[in-house]
């Protein structure tokens, strides 16, 4: 079991991506020395990984990120009995039945979502109470204000990866979800996808024209 030190670590790097040990320890408000040397007793224990990356003259600049492992840290919610039942059901009652059950599954999420974002005036707002309820869920999800003004709604951790990547209906319908609650005045697109290769999943919010 990691240490507190440790854990906080890979937190950092989970929720904000690859990064130079100077940003780690900024972030984390300690010294470089003690960030490379949390970095290194996780490297021995191979939950995280490095690049040399060259910019411009001088020393490459060493960037770290999490491994596999060390993204396996952060649990996929009860991923071996979800990824059974979901072949249980295609197999019982077909590729028509498994869209029935997800489509079922959206319309209570939509519900509860909906709620939820109900005291949202603004578009900001409800982004805002949407990202709020995806965090309680697992998800680690933050808003953030672009420079060209869009609101970009970003997923650090997917929880229900390894159903997702079973039965990719359920990003289907999650992308769907978010356009249905943030209500018609909003526009929103998938710009980054985990099951895609991406480090996180994030969704750019701009008003509807």
């Amino acid at each position: 079991m990691e240490d507190k030190g440790a854990t906080r670590v890979l937190y950092a790097l989970k929720s904000t991506g690859p990064q130079g040990a100077e940003a780690l320890a900024r972030r984390l408000k300690v010294t470089v020395v003690a960030a490379r040397q949390q970095l290194g007793r996780l490297l021995d224990k191979g939950l995280v990984r490095f690049e040399d990356r060259r910019e411009g003259v001088g020393r490459p600049k060493r960037v770290w990120s999490l491994s596999d492992a060390g993204h396996a840290r952060f649990p996929d919610s009860h991923a071996a009995a979800t990824v059974d039942l979901i072949q249980a059901i295609g197999a019982a009652f077909g590729a028509e039945g498994l869209d029935r059950v997800i489509a079922e599954r959206e319309r209570a999420t939509r519900r509860l979502y909906a709620e939820r974002l109900r005291p949202g005036r603004s578009l900001a707002e409800r982004a805002r109470l949407l990202a709020e309820q995806r965090a309680e869920e697992g998800y680690m999800a933050e808003v953030k204000r672009q420079p060209d003004g869009s609101l970009l709604l970003i997923e650090n951790h997917c929880p229900i990866c390894v159903a997702a990547r079973a039965c990719q209906g359920f990003c289907r319908s999650e992308l769907k979800l978010f356009r249905d609650v943030l209500g018609p005045d909003a526009r929103v697109e998938r710009e980054e996808h985990i099951l895609g290769g991406a480090r996180r999943c994030a969704y750019r919010i701009v008003p509807a024209e």
